[in-house]
């Protein structure tokens, strides 16, 4: 995968297979420490000790529809490449948090690539979950919480038309004060 939001879209994926309700993505980036961080944490059925070991193993899927499981193995390539790594910590029956650092300077680090595409899809593919994403350059940050838009929304669907284009020009707009191409705070949803 050429950008890092297709592999947060791939794991994301994986949390919703594994039952979770609750996906929270984290993009973090420090440019004095020179660091990105990718965290997808979620409340899912979790893996066993066994299971960790052999997530990585590209030869290692739970899917029977094939026999491969390429996410892992090329996010953690992608992070070793960039002079970072993976962890994966989980608790069977409680949940999976998977962690990639990069450096953030590194010439073959993968651009981020469309983080408002790939979480308004999160949402519009699954109303039925919540999502929190957050995504902060040193102290500035984005935050989108579908469980408090839920409670502004009260029986409006997260997946109509309208709301969904709202949540998508929303990060946009939030993502481009973000990075710095328009002036203005980022706010907290």
């Amino acid at each position: 995968m050429r950008e890092l939001s297709l592999y947060i879209l791939d794991i994301a994926q994986n949390s919703i297979s594994a039952g979770a309700s609750l996906i929270e993505i984290s993009v973090e980036e420090n440019t004095q420490s020179d660091f990105l961080t990718i965290t997808i944490t979620d409340n899912g059925c979790g893996m066993s000790s066994e299971q960790i070991s052999l997530v990585t193993d590209p030869f290692y899927t739970t899917r029977t529809t094939r026999r491969v499981g390429l996410g892992l193995p090329l996010f953690r390539m992608a992070a070793e490449q960039a002079g970072g790594n993976l962890g994966i910590e989980s608790v069977l029956g409680k949940g999976t948090t998977v962690a990639a650092n990069f450096v953030l300077s590194h010439i073959d680090r993968a651009p981020l690539g469309d983080l408002q595409g790939t979480i308004t899809a999160l949402i519009r593919l699954n109303p039925d979950r919540d999502f929190l994403f957050r995504h902060s350059i040193d102290q500035r940050s984005v935050t989108v919480d579908t469980r408090v838009l839920r409670n502004v929304l009260g029986e409006i669907a997260l997946n109509t038309p309208e709301v969904m284009s709202w949540i998508s020009e929303y990060i946009d707009e939030q993502e481009k004060t973000l990075s710095g191409l328009l002036p203005g705070k980022t706010e907290l949803l």
